[in-house]
């Protein structure tokens, strides 16, 4: 029997494909569900099995539709905090009554003010803890906990909005009615936000930040898929390539899931299999990042001098480089372009990306359409002229970009395999003898 999906890199089960184009029909066929989730919604299924051992599917939504907790042929809330009669929305009154009071004393009032914001941070404070009180959820080996006690073991507080995603909805349902969760995924409907990169009918992770811990309790019990990421790369030392070595540098070609430098997981990068290749004598440092699941040209330095003479170059723009990507299909393309989005981390789903125009940095790319694909999808050349975290995964997906994910690019709607971004050519200046040097790379997925 299959494992359940770990659901924070999967790759979709086909029936859970299925069902969620099944949602997608009834949704566009129903006036009032297509009114609701028009906005943009995440929608969670979940195949579950009973007693009997026959198989369904349960359908969630996070959050709220159209200001309703309920929809009929949707699992139920966890806690339903929209009752107007319960305790949660009578003291939310409250606290915007003390708003009022607050605008009213103003400038006039400053002590009335400052006693009045006193009060409205402890009964926010109150009232956030009680509500994370009442969010008790199940695992599969029939503990309960609340969202507040799960977090509090790992010394964190629970952000605003955690147990009202699609997947606990899903689980704590099946449990409470001792169905056997089988698999799941996720995928956005309606318009794209902007900020967020979300797509129609593209499948994502769920979110680190409320339900990474959340979800981690609720999946005990469970035979659950192993992280992809913790396992080592399949990559040997004779799947990477060096094209050029000397005293000072080396410039290696990376296998798309190998990590460039090492990380927090167990995998070991090209910069430690370099540095036991090299031997005790040098130091192996990269001179800039690339993805572990990105492939391509990287160069590293054996000393401080030539490690600080490159990233002096990186930071003045001095080095030029440019990637291939396989975008996936969608709407046509012009011939090209610049893309000009500023990017900021989402702090409740690290590492994903957002666009935010108010606090972001500002993220340049140029881009060219190489050629055009006979499946639908598409061949580009990014040239990026800044150098931020995910930068051309954000502007191939987002929809003030190209709209058109990278092929393979799960944390963006790419979809299952590799991610098909490569680090194709690579020109900078030799640390030492001053001299203009120049790299290039064919991507493996071109075929």
């Amino acid at each position: 029997m299959k494992r359940f999906t770990y659901p924070f890199c999967y790759t979709p089960d086909p029936e859970i494909v299925k069902a969620s184009e099944s949602l997608i029909g009834r949704i566009d066929a129903d006036p009032d569900l297509k009114d609701i989730f028009a906005e943009g919604k995440m929608m969670g299924v979940l195949m579950v099995q009973d007693a009997e051992g026959r198989a369904d599917f349960l359908y969630g939504f996070s959050g709220l539709a159209g200001g309703r907790s309920r929809v009929e042929g949707f699992v139920p809330p966890i806690f339903d905090l929209t009752d107007p009669e319960g305790h949660f929305r009578k003291e939310e009154a409250g606290i915007s009554e003390l708003n009022r009071r607050i605008r009213e004393a103003g400038d006039t009032e400053p002590g009335l003010a400052a006693a009045l914001k006193a009060e409205r941070k402890e009964r926010s404070i109150a009232l956030q803890d009680w509500l994370f009180r009442q969010y008790v959820v199940l695992n599969a080996m029939g503990e309960r906990k609340s969202i507040l006690d799960i977090f509090a073991e790992r010394g964190l507080t629970p952000p605003g909005g955690t147990g009202d995603c699609a997947a606990p909805k899903l689980l704590q349902y099946a449990y409470l009615n001792g169905l056997k969760p089988l698999a799941m995924g996720e995928f956005w409907y309606g318009a794209s936000p902007e900020k967020e990169v979300r797509t129609q009918g593209c499948f994502y992770p769920s979110c680190t930040g409320k339900c990474g811990p959340l979800l981690a309790f609720m999946l005990q019990g469970l035979d659950v898929e192993p992280n992809p990421l913790d396992a080592d790369s399949p990559a040997s030392e004779a799947d990477f390539k060096v094209l050029y070595e000397d005293d000072c540098i080396i410039v290696a070609d990376k296998p798309s899931g190998m990590l460039a430098v090492p990380g927090r997981t167990l995998k070991v990068s090209l910069q430690e299999r370099l540095q036991r290749l090299t031997g005790p004598g040098a130091d192996v440092r990269a001179c800039h990042r690339l993805d572990m699941d990105t492939s391509g040209l990287i160069v590293f330095a054996k000393d401080a001098a030539s490690l600080a003479a490159l990233q002096q170059q990186f930071e003045k723009h001095e080095v030029q480089k440019s990637y291939v990507a396989k975008l996936c299909p969608g709407a046509p393309l012009a011939q090209g372009g610049r893309i000009s989005l500023p990017l900021i981390l989402d702090y409740d789903d690290r590492p994903r990306q957002m666009v935010d125009f108010q606090d972001g940095k500002q993220a340049v790319t140029d881009w060219e359409l190489m050629r055009k694909l006979p499946d639908g999808g598409a061949l580009v050349r990014f040239t990026p002229l800044t150098g931020r975290t995910h930068q051309l995964r954000v502007h191939a997906a987002h929809p003030l970009g190209l709209g058109r994910p990278i092929a393979g690019d799960r944390l963006y709607g790419g979809g299952s395999g590799r991610l098909c971004l490569h680090a194709a050519t690579l020109s900078f200046t030799h640390p030492r003898s001053g001299k203009r040097m120049s790299f290039n790379s064919e991507p493996g997925f071109i075929v």
